[in-house]
């Protein structure tokens, strides 16, 4: 089942990069805009709010105790003149689509066929393949769902407890965690985890790296069932004593099913070709 999710995401990452071929037969220095945009709308406690990132670009996700999304973009285009650089910023942004306990935030720009169509469709071809990058900064009530889909760039998250599923092609990543249920899933890059909380108020948590480094640390006293698995080159590194083997079975470099304190949620952590590092949250992560 692991094999087959790391496998599901490399065909993800094959599509989401179809999307982002660039020309690379420019011979003119490119220039570059950035334009910002800002907006607040009022958002329950325990509605779902999916964010879909651009090719490039970093996503920050912050929980509150406001009953409100903000949503902060930075957005940057490149091109060889200002007319050009007019045009691709007229086109490159984010739309929402609000329904009930629903907010949807979709990135947009050439890379996307169907949304040009619909709203420039004589669009200068020339102009199909120049870079783009939206950074978001995103505030979210502190108690909802949370839905991540990104390309290349950092991942920020911190103060969300809910149902959250994150899919994100490549990026350095920090994720501070303090419950609900999590399925999250990257394809290269660094992730680092921090549950500072004895025991996971919720069901459990999975996060899966296809390359890269993970690491992960936990609160001294922790209560929780650990799972961690290395599926092909690479090795587990535990530095975490309180981890006890379950069901009689030996910890290895490539795998280790444990049991911390009482036990309790279900937390497991995967790599696929790489180093996994389980540590004590008072280490500060180095990577």
């Amino acid at each position: 089942m692991k094999n087959q999710k790391l496998f599901n995401l490399s065909v993800f990452a094959l599509v989401f990069l179809s999307l982002t071929v660039f020309c690379f037969a420019q011979t003119k220095q490119l220039v570059k805009r950035t334009t910002y945009k800002t907006e607040s709308l009022d958002f329950g406690v325990g509605g779902t709010v999916s964010i879909v990132g651009a090719p490039n670009g970093a996503i920050t996700v912050e929980g509150w105790q406001k009953n409100e999304v903000e949503i902060t973009a930075e957005i940057e285009v490149q091109a060889e003149n200002e007319s050009d650089l007019a045009q691709l910023a007229q086109v490159s942004t984010y739309i929402l689509d609000e329904s009930f306990g629903h907010l949807r935030i979709s990135s947009v720009g050439v890379y996307d066929k169907q949304y040009l169509k619909s709203v420039a469709k004589k669009f200068p071809k020339n102009l199909l393949g120049m870079p783009l990058k939206i950074d978001y900064h995103i505030k979210v009530p502190t108690y909802c769902d949370l839905e991540i889909d990104g390309g290349v760039g950092d991942l920020t998250l911190s103060n969300v407890e809910g149902a959250l599923r994150i899919k994100v092609l490549e990026s350095n990543a920090k994720l501070n965690l303090i419950g609900g249920t999590i399925l999250a899933t990257f394809g290269k890059g660094n992730v680092d985890i921090v549950i500072p909380n004895r025991s996971w108020r919720g069901r459990n948590a999975d996060i899966q790296l296809a390359t890269g480094i993970m690491t992960v640390q936990f609160p001294p006293n922790l209560s929780a069932y650990v799972d961690a698995q290395v599926l092909r080159t690479g090795q587990i590194e535990n530095s975490y004593d309180i981890l006890k083997p379950r069901d009689r079975k030996k910890f290895t470099d490539k795998l280790i099913n444990a049991k911390a304190g009482n036990g309790g949620a279900q937390l497991s952590f995967t790599v696929g070709d790489g180093t996994l590092k389980i540590q004590d949250s008072k280490f500060k992560i180095q990577n």
